[in-house]
This record gives structure tokens, C-alpha cells and sequence, in this order.
């Protein structure tokens, strides 16, 4: 069967010369989901999994709908990102179609000079940018969005997930009323299904896939107890060549466990909300030039890192909820490629772990610890009795000792991803 080609979605010649220059000849399923939709106008939801190819799936017809729009000098279309590193990855990617296009392109974001942003970002046609940093130009008056035509929200339940909708709702008082607005979520539900609401204007939801968890993974999950969970992880990346990507809760935790891997012989490198801009890239460098294969990092300093070849993501801190569990993985498996995932708790974990396997269809995958779903451990009650606290007994299946399972959780191994 022969597939869709940029061409045919309504991408123009030299655009599609330009994406071809880097690669990439055939659309994936959401862009060829998206592109026409949004070139013809239409507010959209998108709902599309993290590495799904959903940057081009908003950019290109962007930039196909600017080239048809009055010329203006000021900015006429607004991305709106979450994180720096995703503002940044969002720009790379769609530097040189909007350059084909004749096109300038400009990306804003905090721990940076504000001057140049603000240069730049007034006599661009399209502005990539954080909520944070957007509306401190526009408060000074460096930037005006009295243009706008065309606005993208990405990873909007991320964006509401950090606390960013005061921020985006004070950004979109300034701008048109009359414009399109694509906004693209891992999820189109509560929180999100609202500020659609607020936002769009009879939408078309488009959405990639029946399940939200991320496919071409294998899904592993290993209870631990202790130090043996360290143990686990070092005895992970001496199996593992391929990049590997480490989620810690915070960022104290991110650092700690970066130095004990350094102390066991593993190059590890750290990334949280407390480093500045440089000295994130200057370790995103390290990875990306193979001097380091080991990324720690929090949820919210991995958010739109843009990793090539990740072949294994690993949460040595369990994630909060499914979405977050959905947002690590997606760091993996990206772009047709296959990956891993492993996610390491304690006993006291398993109950809402398990719970989160089975609603993202892991049944199988949550099966093969030995627990139950939803089985609560409990190892003292909260009552005395003769002046001693009780002990309870522990659900069957699980195991106080200190040491990682024997049975760690594996499904199938299969071949790993180059």
C-alpha cells in the first residue's frame, strides 16, 4: 500500500525539499492525521502520545498557512511549550522548513539574556516560547501579540500539570480573538478538556491510537527494597549499552543518585530545574556526543529533551500517575524505534502501581512480579495493642528481605534497539 506523502497533505515543494535535506520523506500517523486538517483552518485537539512526530505534525502547517497570510511586523503564530528544552526542540525542528518557506522563527524562554529573545521574537513571523518568559516580554512591551493568527499549545496537560493556565490565559487576553488554535495532549480529558473549552472554537479532535501507553516498549516493573534498588539499576546499565535515561522524584534525588553511580564506575549526569540554561546544555552535549550514556533527571527537566536512540528509560523513583508513567516512557521508543522500561518500587508502591499497569492494559506485564493488583502491604498497624504496636502480616507474594527479586519483573527480553 503506498503512503501519503507531504506532498499530498498540501506541504509545499520547497518545504518538502527541505524536510527531505534532513531526512525525512514520509509523514508518520499523526502528521498525516494533522496536517491537512490544520492547513484548512480548523481548530483542532490532538491527542498523540510524546515521540509520535506530533512537532511537524503542528509546524508544517503552520508554516503553510503564514506563507498564505498577510505579512505583518509583528509575530502572526505563537507555540506554546512547557519547558525550555521543549521551546528549543520545537525550534530546531522547524528551523529549516521555515526557512524554505522564507519564514523567520524566534524561541523565548527563561535562564537566558531577555534582550536578544526580544529582538528577535518582534520581527519573527513565528515565536516559539514558554508561558513564563512570553509574558515578561510582553508586560515590558517588547513583544506584541496583537498579530497573532494561528496559536499551538504542546503537551498542554503538561503545561497545566506545572500550573502554567494563569500564565497562558493572561498571554491569550492579548491576542485575536478570531485566530486557530491547535492544542496537542498526551490526554483531552478534565483539566485540558476545559481549557479547550475556553480556547477553541467548534474543534475537530483527532486522536492517534486507542491506548495512551506508549507503544514498542516492553514494559518491565521490579519491587526492591533498600539498597537494593541501586544495585538493580548498576547491574541494568552494565547490561544496557544504549543511552539510558534515569527518572528520580526531585532534584536533590537526581544529583545523589548521579554521584553514587559515579562512585560504582557509571558516567552519569544530572538534570533539574536548578541548573542554568548552560550548564543544561552543556550536559545535554556530553550525552548527545557519547561521552556520558546515563541522563538522571526530574520529570519536569526531562520535558521535551530531545534524545535520539534512547533504548532504555529507567524510574528509580515510580511515577506520580499514569500521565507522568506515559511522559517518561515516551522518552523511549520514539519514532518507530523499539525500547524498554523499567520501573523500580517498593513494596509499599505496588498497590497504586499496579492499579496504573492495569489501566494502561500491562496486566501481563505487572503479572510477572508475583503480586496482586491493588493489595495493599501493610507492615505495622496503627493501633497498639498491650502497649506494642501490631505487625500484620504481609500479602502473599512479597518479601521483606533486602534484596531485589529474583524474578525481576522480565516479560520478554527480545533484541535490544541499536
Amino acid at each position: 500500500m503506498t503512503k501519503t506523502t507531504f506532498a499530498e497533505l498540501g506541504v509545499s515543494s520547497a518545504v518538502c525539499v527541505a524536510l527531505a535535506k534532513n531526512g525525512i520523506h514520509e509523514p508518520f500517523d499523526v502528521q498525516a492525521l494533522v496536517i491537512r486538517e490544520a492547513i484548512d483552518g480548523s481548530d483542532l485537539l490532538v491527542r498523540s502520545p510524546t515521540g509520535s512526530g506530533k512537532t511537524l505534525a503542528f509546524g508544517l502547517p503552520v508554516i503553510e498557512r503564514l506563507t498564505t497570510l498577510p505579512r505583518a511586523r509583528v509575530p502572526r503564530a505563537l507555540v506554546l511549550a512547557p519547558t525550555r528544552e521543549l521551546a528549543v526542540q520545537i525550534t530546531t525542528e522547524l528551523t529549516a522548513p521555515a526557512q524554505a518557506a522564507g519564514l523567520k522563527i524566534a524561541c523565548c524562554y527563561g535562564g537566558t539574556p531577555l534582550p536578544r529573545q526580544a529582538a528577535q521574537a518582534a520581527r519573527a513571523d513565528l515565536v516559539v516560547a514558554t508561558p513564563g518568559r512570553l509574558n515578561d516580554l510582553i508586560d515590558r512591551r517588547l513583544v506584541k501579540m496583537t498579530g497573532i493568527e494561528i496559536l499551538v499549545l504542546d503537551e498542554a496537560d503538561r503545561m497545566l500539570d506545572m500550573g502554567f493556565a494563569p500564565q497562558v490565559d493572561r498571554i491569550v487576553k492579548t491576542m485575536p480573538s478570531e485566530r486557530q488554535t491547535l492544542l496537542l495532549s498526551a490526554t483531552l480529558e478534565g483539566q485540558v478538556a476545559e481549557l479547550a473549552q475556553r480556547l477553541t472554537r467548534d474543534p475537530v479532535q483527532l486522536r492517534l491510537g486507542t491506548e495512551p501507553v506508549v507503544e514498542g516498549v516492553e514494559h518491565r516493573f521490579a519491587v526492591t527494597v533498600g539498597d537494593a534498588r541501586l544495585a538493580m539499576l548498576v547491574d541494568e546499565l552494565t547490561t544496557e549499552p544504549g543511552l539510558v535515561l534515569v527518572f528520580t522524584r526531585t532534584k536533590h534525588g537526581a544529583d545523589r543518585l548521579a554521584t553514587r553511580l559515579g562512585r560504582h564506575g557509571m558516567d552519569a549526569v544530572a538534570m533539574h530545574g536548578d541548573l542554568s540554561q548552560s550548564a543544561r546544555e552543556r550536559a545535554l552535549g556530553r550525552i548527545r556526543k557519547g561521552h556520558c550514556r546515563v541522563l538522571v533527571a526530574t520529570d519536569v527537566a526531562a520535558r521535551g529533551i530531545d534524545l535520539a536512540g534512547v533504548a532504555l528509560v529507567v524510574n528509580y523513583d515510580p511515577p506520580n500517575d499514569q500521565s507522568d508513567y506515559t511522559h517518561r516512557v515516551g522518552r523511549t521508543a520514539r519514532a518507530g524505534r523499539t525500547g524498554q522500561a523499567l520501573t523500580m518500587l517498593e513494596p509499599g508502591d505496588a498497590p497504586k502501581i499496579s492499579r496504573m499497569a492495569v489501566s494502561l492494559g500491562l496486566e501481563a506485564e505487572w503479572a510477572a512480579t508475583g503480586l496482586p493488583v491493588g493489595q495493599a502491604k501493610v507492615v505495622y498497624a496503627s493501633k497498639r495493642r498491650n502497649g506494642q504496636f501490631s505487625r500484620r502480616p504481609a500479602p502473599a507474594g512479597s518479601s521483606s528481605q533486602k534484596s531485589h527479586t529474583s524474578d525481576r519483573g522480565r516479560v520478554k527480553r527480545g533484541s535490544r534497539p541499536n
